[in-house]
């Protein structure tokens, strides 16, 4: 029976010394102490505002809830748009006002602002010796890359590749670079490299690149390295590395740090991020979303959300029952923390065993007004069409081909939809230096159960809060 931990050169830990190992330093119990202070008075603060200004407050909350609901039907209905739009602006307008008018309103919504940050701030503080307690678990020191390849796409994130000189930059570290030309198939380019005998496999692109990459490397066994050069990189966000620097990312084909992470599959084929359903992929799949996105969302809400728009989705199984006809499905590679504006759409961890679902619908004008409020509060999984679950595999149904966006790529596959999860079948490195977490594990929303484990640092023991 193990007793304690292993530590370097071979001695066991006892129980004891984990134990003092995992008590907060002074410093995080502080930290907490700050935040539950500062957390008490912003709420304080709020309450007296709102009972000396209460018709203010009301008036501001009234316009700003019709502001929503005009906001959506002016984003859904072509015939009310002439008179929504600037009617939406106008009910903001009178919402800010309402706070205005109080005398006291723009300067309590400040003070509560710089409460929530502050107090958010001291939490991160306070959950930071954990949060590395946990990286450091999961991530172990690799020498240098006895051969190295790197596949870069050209064209991705506007021509990147070759602005930054990164062929060049990956010569200078001895790693081979391999450039995709006009019509060059990139997972036979990749299944080239392989066989050449490489033993870290990486690529320069987008997230869905990363994913055609990254299954090959998988099959091999090889060591994969994200180099973030895309639109929006989720792989390299969730795995702590600098998407403003791609540059300092071929530095994980020296001294690094691997873990090894999991992968997810539709129909057999392999995903890093997300395969989303309904809206957004019939958002991505229309021709102009790649030079025109705010104006291609425009002129298609109101076919897919409007008056008499048919369901997107005809339903998926949650483990509360059947979800019908929702406007969004969205399975991803590990659930994603969808709490907060801080660490939405990343994951705390890649590595759970798991896939995450998100299903959400909304049925009418009110539910937007509903759900906003939630997600401002950080709850919106207590809106009612919001249903969100982990599983190992999941089967979407449906009776005609359906549209999806995978990676951020358009998809169109025959029905049924089965995805599954394949655990610990990549490994990846990232650079000495990176963080190796991402915004969701580095970042705590605050909620009550972030509240109750910043009592517990402050008591001396783990917050309980933080991804193991």
């Amino acid at each position: 029976m193990v007793t304690g931990a292993t530590e370097r050169g071979g001695r066991h830990a006892s129980p004891a010394d984990c134990e003092r190992r995992l008590r907060p330093p002074i410093r995080s119990r502080i930290a907490a102490g700050g935040a539950l202070a500062v957390f008490a008075a912003t709420l304080a603060l709020l309450a007296v505002f709102t009972l000396w200004d209460l018709p203010y407050v009301l008036a501001a909350v009234l316009t700003g809830s019709l502001a929503i609901s005009v906001s959506w039907i002016a984003a859904t209905n072509r015939r009310h748009r002439w008179w929504a739009t600037p009617a939406s602006f106008l009910l903001v307008a009178g919402s800010v006002a309402s706070l205005v008018a109080a005398g006291r309103g723009a300067l309590a919504v400040l003070l509560v602002v710089f409460g929530i940050a502050l107090s958010s701030a001291l939490g991160t503080v306070a959950f930071s010796w954990e949060v590395h307690h946990a990286i450091a678990q999961r991530w172990w020191v690799v020498p240098p890359a006895k051969h190295g390849v790197v596949l870069m796409n050209p064209r991705a994130g506007d021509g990147k590749v070759p602005r930054l000189g990164l062929a060049d930059e990956a010569r200078r570290r001895g790693i081979e670079p391999v450039t995709l030309g006009p019509g060059d198939d990139l997972r036979a380019l990749a299944e080239s490299a392989a066989a050449r005998g490489v033993d870290v496999l990486g690529m320069a692109g987008g997230d869905g690149s990363q994913a055609a990459v990254a299954a090959v490397a998988a099959a091999h066994g090889l060591a994969f390295v994200c180099v973030p050069v895309g639109t929006r990189n989720h792989l390299a966000l969730d795995l702590g590395v600098d998407r403003g620097d791609p540059v300092r990312a071929l530095d994980a084909f020296g001294p690094a740090r691997e873990t090894t992470i999991d992968l997810a599959e539709v129909n057999g084929e392999v995903f890093i991020n997300n395969v989303s359903l309904g809206l957004y992929a019939r958002v991505v799949a229309s021709d102009r979303y790649r030079q025109a996105k705010r104006q291609t969302v425009a002129a298609t809400l109101p076919d897919l959300l409007g008056p008499g728009a048919e369901p997107l989705v005809s339903g998926v199984d949650s483990p509360d029952g059947p979800v019908a006809h929702p406007q969004l499905v969205q399975v991803s590679n590990n659930p994603y923390t969808l709490s907060s504006i801080i660490g939405f759409g990343s994951r705390a961890r890649l590595d759970t065993g798991t896939l995450g679902v998100t299903a959400l619908s909304i049925n009418r004008t009110s539910d937007i007004n509903r759900l906003v409020a939630l997600e401002l509060a950080g709850h919106p999984e207590r809106h009612p069409g919001f249903h969100q679950w982990a599983a190992t595999e999941l089967v979407v149904e449906g009776s005609a081909p359906l549209a999806a966006a995978a990676d951020g790529e358009a998809r169109t596959w025959e029905p049924p939809l089965r995805f599954v999860t394949r655990p610990g079948a990549l490994r990846v490195r990232v650079a000495a230096g990176a963080p190796g977490a991402s915004p969701a594990m580095l970042h705590t929303a605050l909620g009550m159960s972030t509240l109750v484990g910043l009592a517990c640092v402050v008591s001396g023991r783990p917050s309980g809060v933080v991804a193991k």
